[in-house]
């Protein structure tokens, strides 16, 4: 494996980071999607705005039935700095992911954020990832690196996404520890190097985001997160979603390890690149 392209881990010890020392990231814009997240949206909004004053919010709403959308539109009319994405219906996390990165980059952010509006993902360590994101391209809040944690999860769901993290390095080669963690922060640059080389459905765009930049030899850095369960509202993942990924994470394994085969079996080429993306 290329020493060069494995993640660093930062430790949770670091010292606490002030709010107003992101200037030199640029424009940050903080994106949330959401359906049916009306008992959160606002909590969530609010301790962002409050975590890091200078970046600005993106809630991108599938037509939520619930009035999701109607309460982001309020909270944007009273404060500058929030923004709503309103989109036609329930289409899936990968593509109102994909639909506002290509919103911010054309906005012109300089670094955008992927944040669950549920209250899994905390806000207050928002400030960790973009310290860390000062030396590098991509920076995955992390669950499983030293430091990091899940709360109120039942055992058997902890051992089904370590399980499946386990299965998703092996088949692909990422010494990533959380692949499929959702709280991540790109450099646009990062972006734009790799929205041409994704094509997700459902939950699958962590896993291919992280994949795609480290395809790219860029610089991926976990740091440690408390993850907690949602407390309010009803969470959108299922077995099939585990299922799914499972299933569509081999398929890409077997040919990512199909194509390191026939270049290692091509003449001439016998020992070349056989460190990449082991």
């Amino acid at each position: 494996m290329d020493v060069s392209r494995r993640p660093l881990e930062v430790s949770m010890t670091e010292q606490p980071v002030s709010p107003d020392r992101f200037d030199d990231l640029g424009k940050i814009l903080v994106i949330i999607p959401t359906y049916n997240e009306a008992d959160n949206i606002g909590m969530i909004v609010t301790r962002l705005r409050e975590a890091v004053p200078e970046a600005h919010v993106l809630v991108t709403d599938d037509n939520s039935p619930d009035g999701t959308g109607a309460i982001a539109d309020d909270m944007a009319a009273h404060d500058d700095h929030i923004h709503v994405l309103h989109r036609q219906g329930k289409e899936g996390l990968s593509a109102a992911y994909l639909a506002s990165f290509r919103w911010g980059l054309d906005q012109g952010y300089d670094v955008l954020v992927e944040h669950d509006a549920d209250g899994s993902h905390q806000p207050e360590q928002l400030p960790r990832l973009l310290e860390a994101l000062r030396g590098a391209d991509m920076v995955k809040g992390s669950r499983w690196v030293p430091g990091g944690s899940v709360v109120n999860w039942p055992k058997s769901r902890e051992v089904l996404s370590r399980g499946g993290g386990l299965w998703t390095r092996l088949m692909l080669g990422m010494p990533i520890k959380d692949v499929t963690g959702g709280f991540n922060a790109f450099r646009a640059s990062t972006l734009r190097a790799i929205l041409g080389d994704l094509d997700s459905k459902g939950y699958g765009i962590q896993r291919d985001l992280t994949w795609a930049t480290h395809q790219r030899g860029m610089k991926i850095v976990e740091v440690p997160i408390e993850f907690k369960e949602r407390e309010r509202g009803n969470s959108k993942l299922g077995k099939d979603v585990f299922v799914e990924a499972i299933m569509s994470t081999t398929k890409m394994g077997l040919a990512h390890r199909g194509q390191q085969l026939r270049s290692a079996l091509r003449p001439g080429r016998s020992g070349q690149d056989s460190g990449k993306g082991q």
